[in-house]
């Protein structure tokens, strides 16, 4: 949307406070004009200033009498209002506050009490230099706090009753404190709070109190205002006085703001953490998408010419803030930012997004909205332009998403995929969270001491990946009580553990740790482990009890059953339908829903060598017969087993469709088959992400936890493009692999998205079906789930992927079925039908054999051609007077497959001359260059530098490689590896990223050189050999 110009709103301004000076002026003129006394024009001044004296001490009065209440949307008065006042959704209990005003001197001395032998000892107890600190006066005044409204909630629950009780409190409070040690006295005279109060009564027992314990705590911050005395009055300095308030909400913020509760135990043998610490209600998804019509706010000139602002958001939620990033001079400003918040109790917590224009001294207001997140709950997914309050302009588009906490791990692998997809199309750095975790911190026993024999003040740290919490302190104490609860959010519970440290306060002294890995979780009934946990590095004894309780977040909207959703009337080809409602249309586009982020990781199991004899003969040890166990991404390949061989070669290939997700591996495993139980014989683990980086890997691997054994594997990871004029070359290269299974490796991927069918034919009894669909091509079925309530019109809403051998013969069968029995119908698409649709896409109706007239299936199918790295070529050799040099290549047109390359897996030779005595000594680099056109990546790789290089000195070399891209002006391309200390055969294996476009990567010129480390004042020789590439692609000569 394009900006309108800006408007001169500083002009009206200063035409106003012209007309206002006229004003004050034109009584002065006609009084002389008309030749009025000074008395007269005396008298008009005095009643001009008792009625606006009036005016303002009457407008005084009404502010202080009454204030807005932001939650019912109507202004509550702090005086006494007639009992016959009522308001909408809060009820008055003016009989409460009668109670209040009759008890408050009985508060004022309890609260008095509690603060002199209680508080007081625990701060001298805390710090040696607070030890004679003591409250010397306390009196909580004459005013009492009054309840203005409550509001109760029964509706949730029938074992509780939550009250949300509207509290102000203008004290006349003073509490007087001074530490005597440094003659300091500070107090407090004057409070005002102003909040909301949640009260739950929580469980209602049949037996007296009929309560068994009340939580309060504040729903959000409330509102504080605090006047100081003493010393501190320094603090109501503007600019100190927010630090000094801003300080002390944090405080009562960790004590009874969300997700901090009070509870007060009534009866015995209750379970407080339960009531303490409840698990969380859901998870909202907050997506900040964009603005638009804000207000400017940045002026020039003094006002009379108008600019633009840099808007940001700040976004709320109880104790949940984010911030994002602002925007440039821009009144339609668009973030694209995702955030996720824990929400603790609905109804009741609000979303609060404030937006401010960014300036260099203070912000500016652009204006806020409030959302009740009941709201979002009851619509599971809301997608709107929300106007902005206490603004002249503007609206911002928020979707927000909710996601219900499961107890099981059930669909954990559909929302990991989910989260995949939505990461990648959003172009998020990290997925979403998968799961929750909820840790209850309950207590500990028989920590170590510290030296001297004296106890130690505990606290507890617990970390996931880069988030860590830490408990309050403990002091004095080796069996330590914290009660305390923290929140996590998990990307993946199968690849994420839990670090639990036990420290001194000081924090150099550990007293414990542990770690638990959460995939032991996922094994748990209702995914929760309450017990003692034993500490390592600790004493014998060494104990600590917690609640880890894990939930997978799961989006309702997605995948709520259509039997829960309300149904609406459709019209289709003529035809009436009742579809399920959803109150969201997903704004990414359809193949994200069909995994398209995915690749193609291609295994091709060679050999081994050295392998563990396991099979004796007359009690010594004679050969094995081996076998090989390859398990990625939930599948598992079996290789033949090979009799009686050590050095076995077995030359079979595998191919799988995997998803870039973090901490995946490609585990091998090796056994000796026996007629029993076969013998282990190594295994060996790759991580998938080391494998995407290196694209290929051709290499011997060591089998662990055997005394011998090698295994050499090559892996390809094979990304997947819209190419299909590179369809024929593949596939007439990939018929030429013969392996010793029989596979054929696969020259597309297939997606196929099947969204729902039409008019379908009933049951034989007449009654409609219960339909699922199969999609089959080739060997491999694909099921989808069997919709739960019978329809003639079913809805799957899910994607596959298949491997396509050869797309011109290759056919895909989709077949719908009453529960897998009666048939209703299928259809037929052959793949090479999408090698003439535009972007290999196909969305469409396909009509349906062997049913009715009208039947059919919707779906969307995806070709994308599976891109094989380009082999590498020997380039021929070019020769130099002193030096001889060999080079390795593409093919030809290797950009059109996907990649550039200045040389894919490159190795320079380097021979000594006349100085070497003649001798034919090589010297070597060797190094790996690929571009990535879909990544504008180019990444070089220095291996090693082999055959002995050039000693620089009698003692050997410290040799390093250093290269630079030319041109480079800047030396923005230059980079250098470690260096390799008195090792004239070094191994780097070190990668360097470069940023390039193909066609700026295809002009540059590789200056490699090999140097020898040398100090300053060294007369050694620095450099040991160098090579300069004219072009990419081209042969590499050595200088």
């Amino acid at each position: 949307m394009e900006e309108g110009p800006p408007t001169s709103s500083g002009r009206p301004a200063l035409l106003r406070s012209f007309g206002r000076c006229l004003c004050a002026l034109l009584p002065v003129y006609l009084a002389g004009y008309w030749g009025l006394g000074l008395g007269v024009v005396l008298l008009g001044l005095a009643a001009y200033t008792g009625y606006r004296h009036n005016r303002e001490q009457k407008q005084a009065r009404l502010q202080s009498a009454m204030y807005l209440q932001e939650d019912a949307g109507v202004f509550r008065s702090q005086r006494d209002l007639p009992a016959w006042v009522n308001f909408p959704d809060v009820e008055k209990v003016e009989w409460l506050n009668k109670v209040l005003r009759q008890a408050w001197p009985f508060i004022g001395q309890y609260v008095e009490k509690l603060l002199v032998e209680t508080v007081a000892a625990s701060i001298r107890e805390s710090s040696v230099h607070l030890q004679t600190l003591g409250f010397t006066k306390v009196d909580l005044g004459d005013r009492p706090l009054r309840v203005v409204g409550v509001k109760a909630h029964t509706e949730h629950d029938r074992r509780q009753v939550l009250l949300d009780l509207h509290i102000s409190y203008v004290g006349d409070v003073e509490i007087n404190v001074e530490v005597k040690k440094y003659f300091c006295k500070a107090g407090v005279k004057g409070i005002q709070l102003h909040g909301k109060l949640r009260v739950i009564l929580e469980p209602l027992i049949g037996d007296v109190p009929f309560v068994g314990a009340i939580t309060m705590f504040f729903i959000r911050r409330p509102k504080l205002d605090i006047n100081w005395t003493g010393l501190t009055n320094l603090l109501d300095i503007p600019g100190l006085n927010v630090m000094s308030d801003s300080m002390i909400m944090d405080a009562i913020a960790s004590f009874l703001v969300l997700p901090n509760r009070l509870t007060v135990p009534l009866v015995a043998n209750l379970h407080v953490a339960q009531l303490r610490s409840p698990l969380p209600r859901g998870i909202v998804r907050i997506h900040l998408l964009e603005a638009e019509n804000l207000a400017a706010k940045d002026n020039y000139i003094k006002g009379v010419l108008a600019g633009k602002s840099d808007p940001y958001a700040v976004v709320r939620v109880g104790t949940q803030t984010f911030t994002s990033r602002h925007v440039d001079n821009n009144l339609n400003p668009q973030w694209r930012e995702m955030y996720e918040v824990i929400v603790h109790e609905v109804p009741g917590q609000e979303l609060e997004v404030d937006v401010f224009d960014k300036d260099p001294d203070q912000d500016d207001f652009l204006g806020r909205i409030k959302l009740d997140l009941d709201i979002v709950k009851k619509a599971r997914i809301l997608d709107e332009w929300f106007p902005l309050k206490d603004a002249q302009s503007g609206q911002i588009h928020l979707r927000l998403d909710w996601l219900a906490l499961l107890p099981s791990a059930e669909r954990l692998s559909e929302v990991l995929q989910r989260n995949t997809s939505l990461a990648l199309s959003s172009r998020m750095t990290e997925p979403p969270s998968a799961a929750i975790l909820a840790v209850y911190l309950d207590r500990a026993q028989d920590l170590p001491m510290k030296k001297g024999n004296k106890y130690p003040s505990p606290i507890v740290q617990f970390s996931v990946q880069d988030t860590t919490r830490e408990s309050r302190t403990s002091y004095g104490t080796n069996s330590p009580i914290w009660e305390d609860a923290f929140t996590f959010f998990i990307q993946n519970p199968q690849k994420q553990d839990l670090d639990i440290q036990v420290k001194d306060d000081d924090r150099s002294m550990s007293l414990g740790c542990l770690s638990v890995p959460l995939s032991r979780l996922l094994m748990c009934p209702e995914l929760t482990m309450d017990q003692w946990f034993q500490l390592d590095r600790s004493g014998p004894g060494s104990r600590i009890y917690l609640n880890i309780v894990l939930r997978v977040s799961l989006e309702v909207s997605l995948y709520a059953s259509a039997a829960h959703q309300p149904r609406v009337q459709l019209r289709l080809g003529g035809e009436t339908l009742k579809e399920p409602w959803s109150s969201y249309t997903p704004k990414f586009p359809l193949q994200t829903r069909c995994l398209r982020v995915q690749g193609v990781l291609r295994i091709h199991l060679v050999e081994a060598r050295n392998l563990v004899a396991k099979d004796k003969f007359m009690g010594k040890a004679a050969k094995s017969d081996p076998y090989v166990k390859v398990r990625v991404g939930g599948m598992t390949f079996k290789s033949h087993v090979i009799k009686e061989n050590l050095n076995p070669t077995w030359n079979e290939m595998y191919e799988v469709v995997l998803t870039q997700l973090p901490g995946q591996e490609v585990q091998l495993e090796l056994f000796d088959k026996d007629l029993d139980e076969d013998d282990f014989l190594g295994r060996l683990k790759i991580s998938l992400r080391d494998l995407i980086s290196a694209q290929l890997t051709d290499q011997w691997y060591t089998l662990t936890d055997v005394q011998s054994g090698q295994v050499h594997l090559q892996l390809e990871w094979l990304p997947t493009v819209t190419d299909p004029a590179r369809l024929t070359q593949i596939m007439q290269f990939q018929s030429q692999q013969v392996y010793q299974n029989k596979s054929v490796p696969a020259a597309a991927l297939l997606f196929v998205f099947v969204e729902r069918g039409l008019g379908l034919p009933l049951k034989k009894s007449g009654k409609e079906p219960k339909v699922g669909a199969e999609l089959v091509l080739n060997r491999t079925t694909y099921r989808t789930k069997v919709i739960c309530d019978q329809s003639t019109s079913p809805r799957w809403d899910e994607a596959c992927h298949f491997l396509v051998r050869d797309p011109r013969e290759d056919i895909l069968i989709v077949k719908l079925s009453h529960s897998w029995g009666q048939a209703l119908g299928s259809a037929v698409l052959p793949v090479r039908e999408l090698l003439l649709e535009e972007g290999l896409l196909l969305d469409r109706w396909l009509p349906l054999d062997g049913a009715l007239p009208e039947s059919q299936v919707l779906l969307r199918a995806e070709l994308k051609v599976v891109l094989p790295r380009p082999r590498v070529l020997q380039r021929n050799r070019r020769s130099h007077p002193a030096l001889s040099v060999s080079a390795a290549g593409l093919g030809p047109e290797p950009s059109r497959l996907g990649f550039m390359s200045l040389g894919t897996s490159l190795c320079l030779s380097v021979r000594r001359g006349a100085d070497a005595g003649g001798s034919d000594q090589r010297a070597q680099v060797k190094m790996s260059l690929i571009h990535s056109s879909a990544e504008n990546r180019l990444v070089i790789t220095v291996h090693a530098c082999r055959s002995a290089v050039i000693s620089a000195s009698k003692e050997g070399s410290d040799p390093y490689v250093t290269f630079a891209l030319l041109p480079d002006k800047g030396k923005t391309t230059k980079r250098k590896t470690g260096i390799k200390k008195k090792d004239l055969n070094p191994e780097y294996n070190e990668r360097f990223d470069l940023d390039l476009l193909p066609e700026e990567a295809a002009q540059r010129r590789l200056d490699l050189t090999v140097k020898h480390s040398v100090s300053f004042m060294s007369r050694e020789r620095e450099v040991l050999g160098k090579v300069r590439a004219p072009r990419a692609g081209s042969v590499m000569f050595l200088h």
